[in-house]
C-alpha cells in the first residue's frame, strides 16, 4: 500500500528489499526503482538520494544500512515494527547529515476517512488473497512459512457453509 499511495501522491517510489524475487510486483504497484539491500554496491550507489523511506518492516532489523541512502535532511520513518530495536543506530550519518528517525501510527477518525476518500479517487486497494474459514489452519500454516504474498481476507459468505 505504501508504495500505491507514494505514486498516487505524485512520488517517484524505490523499494528496498531483501530479494530479488519482489521486483516484478513492486514495478506493478508502481516503483519506478528496486534497491537490492543486500547488495553492496546497490546500497552503495543508493547514497545520499532520498528523502524520506518508510520502513513497512513488522520485525526488528537493522536500520544502519538505510542512513547513508537518506539525503540531507532526510527523514526514515518506522510505520510497521513497535517494539525495542535492541540495535543502536550510529549517530554519525544522523548528525552529520541532519537526518531523522521517526515513527508514525495510523491517524484519528478524519485522518483515516482522508485515506479511504484519497484510495476511492485513486482506485487504490489492497492486494489480497480470499480465504474461506474452513481454510483458516492451512493460511495460518502459510503464514508460518512464510508463503504469503499480500494478507489473507476471510470471506464472510463462507461462514454459512
Amino acid at each position: 500500500m505504501a508504495i500505491k499511495l507514494a505514486k498516487a501522491l505524485g512520488a517517484e517510489v524505490t523499494l528496498f528489499s531483501r530479494s530479488p524475487n519482489k521486483e516484478a510486483d513492486a514495478r506493478h504497484l508502481g516503483a519506478t526503482h528496486i534497491v537490492i539491500s543486500t547488495d553492496e554496491k546497490q546500497m552503495q550507489d543508493a547514497r545520499n538520494q532520498f528523502n524520506l523511506i518508510i520502513d513497512t518492516v513488522p520485525y526488528v532489523h537493522d536500520l544502519n544500512p538505510y542512513l547513508p541512502t537518506l539525503a540531507l535532511s532526510g527523514t526514515l520513518v518506522l510505520v510497521g515494527y513497535q517494539g525495542d530495536l535492541n540495535l543502536m543506530l550510529n549517530s554519525a550519518p544522523l548528525i552529520l547529515g541532519r537526518k531523522l528517525v521517526a515513527g508514525s501510527v495510523i491517524g484519528g477518525i478524519a485522518e483515516t476517512q482522508e485515506m479511504i476518500d484519497f484510495c476511492a479517487e485513486h482506485q487504490i486497494a489492497s492486494d489480497i488473497e480470499l480465504i474461506n474459514i474452513q481454510d483458516i489452519n492451512m493460511a495460518w500454516q502459510r503464514m508460518l512459512k512464510n508463503d504469503v504474498k499480500y494478507r489473507f481476507v476471510i470471506d464472510m459468505a463462507s461462514l454459512k457453509a
